[in-house]
């Protein structure tokens, strides 16, 4: 097991390596295999990159993420034009459902509702916004549409973990209960982790997941 002090300059170095966070900018904090992040960055979608590559490093069993959002002076927008630029993204976008998703703006921070019929149109809509400049931060709170669950998603959801190389299945327990898919069991990196849960979004009928997997 890595000590605090080894993990928190691996994290350290993601950042570093990471072309989308300026490194500098963001401090690190280890303790008990959690990591915190602090500092600032220029916009809401380098504040998901710098987390992303603090999850992908080996020995992280948690993340609390303290970080700001600086705009610069010229990259301050107004919330009424952000929603436009948001409403015509949606429009342009082939992987967002037209006319489903409602968009608030308040000083910055964009809120998201309506409902969709998967979970990947709903993370596509908050992927898109957090790229927009003058966004500060996404509340994405679109629900799904509730879909019959197929008698076989939960062999398709271990099927999908089998076949990917990063991950031992056999560590991982998978329930499914209506359009519920309940996970838990051990893995030992956060981004096995994630590849459980994607899996476990992407299979057909699953509008809910709960993800009990600890990191050891």
């Amino acid at each position: 097991m890595k000590s605090d002090s080894q993990l928190q300059q691996d994290v350290m170095d993601e950042l570093q390596w990471e072309p989308r966070v300026h490194h500098a900018n963001v401090g690190v904090a280890a303790k008990d295999g959690v990591i915190t992040l602090s500092g600032f960055v220029a916009s809401y979608a380098e504040k998901i990159a710098a987390e992303k590559a603090a999850r992908r490093v080996k020995g992280v069993r948690g993340l609390a993420e303290e970080i700001e959002v600086r705009l610069d002076s010229d990259a301050k927008t107004a919330d009424p034009e952000i929603a436009k630029r948001i409403a015509d993204m949606f429009d342009w976008s082939a992987l967002i459902p037209k006319h489903k998703i409602d968009v608030k703006v308040e000083h910055g921070w964009v809120t998201l509702t309506g409902t969709v019929d998967g979970y990947f149109e709903r993370k596509s809509a908050g992927d898109l916004v957090s790229r927009i400049s003058g966004v500060k931060g996404v509340r994405n709170q679109i629900g799904i549409k509730a879909v019959p669950s197929r008698a076989d998603v939960k062999d398709r959801i271990i099927a999908a973990f089998w076949r990917n190389a990063d991950l031992d299945a056999s560590t991982i327990t998978v329930a499914a209960d209506g359009n519920t898919v309940r996970l838990s069991g051990k893995v030992h990196a956060w981004y096995e982790r994630q590849i459980a849960e994607r899996a476990a979004w992407s299979a057909p009928g699953v509008s809910r997941v709960e993800d009990n997997i600890m990191v050891v």
